[in-house]
């Protein structure tokens, strides 16, 4: 992705992307990243992006780290997606209390964080907090990080007959208190390292807990930035998405590279074929347009561009989740244009092919959901309205 800025996060992720490049083999055979692409990841900035800059961090922008993640994506798929996701859910901590921010950054701003979002295990309520125990399936990152944020359901306040309903929390724990089940073998993706967390009786203070409602709605309790007010719907995706054009990026460097080389069983040039060349410029444009859709939908985050609230609610992620089916679509045509050739395990080609079809298969990717949302706004009047206003 092009920079969009001169901010450290965006000057300094090709770095990251050289160095995840070169770890890219071991990240597939360990199942996880190296320790060296996460030192990388942590210094280029992206833990400390969204942190409230009353902690050091940098209360960043949408554009900017779409742009960086998009970087580091062409060196390694997996390595953008562990940056993309230790920013965002540096994010989610500017939710919590002002004393459990402060806990939390208390060595500084650059402490990594995992998300565990969606609600499982059990929270029940003790003096002065909540006991967490259960176990919640791939999380990313959580090998290298510093705090994991567990989402649970917690028993609702007052009767169910009066309406009462139960919420859903994320409970801040730190490194000590978790342990890791080794759950993840997958098809692509693999250096994510998305294992499991176990949590068995651990206390977490009332201070180190926020409500996911917050988040949804954009109402942190400390920050002004726009990063930490914007409602979930004008981020939706964006964590998930971003990664993927990096690596059909990736992908399409590495097909044009060893394309330009090839030759049939004639002797001619591969490269030189005009249904080579089409099905080339058909995947970029393809993967251009995707970029296209995945900055407006950040632009929008961050301000920057403002449809109307009704269109923004439904817009974001129906972008998304059609960009990453542009993706798909371009990577499968590199992929099989490539031939018998193009299926060695040496071929970097073939990982990024892996990674984008699975990644792809995230259920907040899903057009066939974010599609039916806005056809569903669009067909009530409110677009047609729209419209006439604007005319």
């Amino acid at each position: 992705m092009p920079a969009v800025d001169t901010s450290t996060i965006v000057t300094r992720a090709p770095m990251v992307a050289e160095i995840a490049a070169r770890c890219a083999e071991e990240a597939e055979t360990a199942r996880r990243l190296s320790p060296e692409v996460v030192e990388a990841v942590r210094e280029a900035g992206f833990a400390r992006h969204f942190v409230p800059s009353a902690h050091g961090g940098e209360a960043g922008g949408f554009a900017e780290v779409t742009s960086a993640v998009g970087l580091v994506g062409e060196g390694c798929t997996s390595a953008a997606w562990a940056a993309s996701l230790a920013a965002y859910a540096g994010r989610y901590g500017a939710f919590l209390p002002e004393e459990g921010q402060a806990e939390i950054w208390a060595d500084g701003p650059d402490a990594l964080l995992a998300g565990a979002l969606m609600p499982s295990g059990k929270a029940e309520p003790v003096a002065g907090g909540w006991l967490l125990s259960g176990e919640w399936k791939y999380i990313s990152g959580v090998h290298f990080a510093d705090w994991a944020l567990a989402c649970a359901a917690v028993p609702a306040e007052g009767p169910v007959d009066a309406g009462a309903r139960p919420e859903v929390r994320f409970f801040a724990v730190p490194r000590a208190d978790f342990t890791i089940e080794d759950s993840w073998f997958t098809v692509g993706m693999r250096g994510t390292g998305s294992d499991t967390l176990l949590l068995t009786d651990a206390f977490v203070p009332e201070h180190r807990t926020l409500s996911r409602s917050a988040v949804h709605a954009g109402r942190a309790p400390a920050s002004d930035a726009r990063c930490h007010l914007v409602p979930m719907h004008a981020v939706n995706a964006l964590p998930f998405a971003a990664p993927l054009v990096g690596a059909a990026r990736g992908a399409l460097r590495t097909w044009i590279a060893r394309t330009g080389s090839r030759v049939d069983r004639r002797g001619q040039a591969v490269g030189e074929k005009p249904a080579t060349q089409v099905s080339l410029a058909r995947s970029a444009a393809e993967v251009d347009a995707a970029e296209l859709l995945i900055l407006r939908t950040a632009a929008v985050a961050d301000g920057t561009e403002r449809p109307s609230e009704g269109e923004a609610a439904v817009r974001g992620a129906r972008d998304l989740a059609l960009a990453v089916e542009l993706l798909v679509s371009a990577v499968d045509r590199v992929f099989r244009a490539g031939g018998t050739s193009g299926q060695s395990s040496a071929d970097p080609v073939q990982r990024f092919w892996r990674d984008v079809n699975s990644a792809a298969s995230h259920v907040a990717l899903s057009f066939e959901t974010t599609g039916a949302a806005y056809g569903a706004w669009a067909l009530s009047g409110a677009e047609g309205e729209r419209a006439a206003a604007v005319r």
